[in-house]
């Protein structure tokens, strides 16, 4: 009886022994064994074997694919009794496609990849060399492809200006996607499963493809960019009205309507609805008026189009994937902030921002309290530039402005016992301090998520400058036109919040702070391009100027030196 246990377990060792050996069939070691041996030439040998083997771009994920292959005994992923598997022609379609999320599909071997399928579907058998340098291009392409999806192509500490939302700790395994991928059937649900879960991403691809659509009926049309020396109003007449009308129709923002020969040139009232929808999704003063801004936004080819989209998919995928209940959320390049619940925007105001040397910076942090009545303390950059220098000229400034002069133990000073033509940022001992009132710089309230930067929303009492077109107009921090609604909404938990006490709050001789129930996340940040939940293209000016340093970069060909090892 012994015996006969023993050789029952022996057996069930060796079949354990031989489920994990023949994860690859017998069959394929005798038919793909050349290839294997391919492979690890190619990828023990010479990096040059690789580049110069029909193709151009360098491998990216040599010491991962090292791993990957010597897994599996070095046998090919792609193909299999040495033809290309479907799995290999979706991963060239999908390469294909990546310039819909604003990649080079250069970067992914695309060329030398179309070079080994086309002579495939010529019906030339590929060599075992060409095989082998086949399935170690489309496993690398996968594994950048996927990286850059999930995380982006460009780090954003390599640009100018800041940036400093955390983006996303925890890359999921490529490595492991791709042995899915080739283990299943699924290679375009590994692949594109790692693009950013936000509803906009999909909704931006979507105009990629539609502004893609678009490019060459509009290099057809042959219009030339212009613009008038004076604004154009509904029922004047000018050369460039019939061009104008036919963009309008072009981009979806006027339905064709007939008009007589001889009013083609008149800048009717159907055609000024048409202005005002465009300027809307261009986040311009929709008055109707023609003027400089809106025509240059006219002027802008589907081609210009898409390069915005392109970098704001960017931006969207060095985001962290965690889906907020509640945050507020500003947009640099849109002058806006909405306060979110449940993905519904419970209030939406526009905001003055940084002035373009002075700008906001794109950051996150939690706001914990909000203050009525605030006193404000003149930050260094600002008492250096403004406030001294208008002292210099008049000791009055002062009291006008209802400023004091402080010590740093909080103790007031005369201001006439300071020799102000002595005084600059770098040697003045002193703080400088606006009392609560209708003349402070911060307005009647300011709402505080603390960061390093001391960049906070608050009130303003320049409310005219709401109502300009561009309101890079502060010195870092974030001025909203709807400061009473802002606080209304975040104290709505604390019921001896009324109305009523907010307004007196808000008109009180000392400061008041009130601290938030729940931290509420801040998240600023900078868009040029979005497509929102009714697909409707929404463009800002890039008033930065950030755009085109990242366009570059995503442009530019990747080298091993650029890019580095993927994993």
């Amino acid at each position: 009886m012994s015996t006969v246990i023993g050789f029952r377990v022996l057996l069930l060792l060796l079949l354990s022994i031989l489920s994990e050996v023949t994860f690859f069939p017998i069959k394929a070691f005798s038919n793909d064994a050349p290839i294997a041996l391919e492979i690890r030439s190619l990828l023990e040998g010479n990096e040059t074997q690789i580049s110069v083997a029909n193709n151009p771009s360098p491998i990216h994920s040599r010491s991962t694919l090292l791993t990957f292959y010597s897994e599996r005994a070095f046998l090919p992923g792609w193909s299999v009794a040495q033809q290309p598997t479907c799995k290999a022609r979706d991963l060239q379609y999908l390469i294909r496609q990546a310039g819909f999320d604003g990649l080079l599909p250069e970067d992914y071997h695309l060329e030398a990849i179309n070079t080994l399928f086309d002579k495939d579907m010529a019906g030339t058998s590929l060599s075992e060399r060409e095989l082998a340098l086949l399935d170690i291009l489309l496993s690398d392409a996968f594994l950048l492809y996927a990286h850059h999806l999930y995380k982006g192509k460009v780090h954003p500490e390599h640009l100018n200006g800041i940036w400093d939302i955390r983006t996303k700790q925890n890359e999921p395994s490529t490595l492991g996607r791709l042995n899915r991928a080739l283990s299943g059937t699924h290679v375009k649900e590994e692949l594109l499963s790692l693009r950013p879960k936000f509803g906009i991403y999909e909704r931006m691809r979507q105009s990629m493809k539609k502004l893609n659509g678009l490019e060459k009926a509009y290099h057809q049309k042959n219009w030339i960019a212009f613009s008038v020396e004076e604004p154009l109003e509904v029922n004047q007449r000018n050369e460039h009205v019939s061009q104008i009308r036919e963009k309008l129709v072009f981009w979806g923002d006027l339905e064709s309507y007939p008009v007589l020969a001889e009013q083609r040139d008149k800048y009717d009232s159907i055609m000024a609805e048409g202005v005002r929808r465009f300027q809307r999704r261009n986040g311009l003063q929709s008055d109707g008026v023609l003027g400089r801004a809106t025509l240059e936004a006219l002027n802008q080819s589907p081609e210009q189009l898409m390069d915005k989209v392109a970098v704001n998919l960017e931006r969207l995928r060095w985001l962290p994937d965690t889906t907020l209940q509640d945050f507020i959320l500003v947009n640099i390049a849109n002058y806006s902030m909405d306060l979110i619940r449940n993905r519904d925007t419970l209030l939406h105001s526009n905001v003055i921002v940084g002035k373009s040397y002075r700008k906001t910076p794109v950051f996150n942090a939690n706001m914990s309290y909000l203050v009525f009545s605030p006193t404000w303390t003149i930050p260094p950059t600002i008492l250096k530039n403004d406030v001294l220098p208008a002292i210099r000229k008049n000791i009055n400034y002062l009291a006008q402005k209802n400023m004091r002069v402080i010590d740093h133990s909080g103790q007031e000073i005369d201001p006439t016992t300071v020799d102000w033509q002595q005084m600059t940022g770098a040697n003045f001992p002193y703080l400088i301090r606006q009392n609560p009132g209708p003349q402070n710089s911060l307005g009647l309230v300011k709402f505080m998520f603390p960061n390093s930067y001391s960049v906070y929303i608050h009130d303003t009492p320049s409310r005219e400058l709401f109502y300009r077109e561009d309101r890079a107009l502060s010195s870092g921090c974030i001025r909203i036109q709807k400061p009473f609604e802002l606080a209304q909404l975040l104290l709505k938990d604390q019921p001896r919040w009324s109305d009523e006490r907010i307004r007196s709050a808000m008109q009180q001789k000392t400061e008041q702070i009130v601290r938030l129930n729940q931290k509420i996340p801040v998240i600023i940040l900078y868009l040029t391009f979005w497509t929102d939940s009714n697909q409707i293209q929404n463009i800002r000016k890039d008033i930065y100027d950030r755009d085109s340093e990242l366009l570059k970069l995503l442009q530019t060909p990747l080298t091993s030196s650029v890019m580095g090892e993927q994993n």
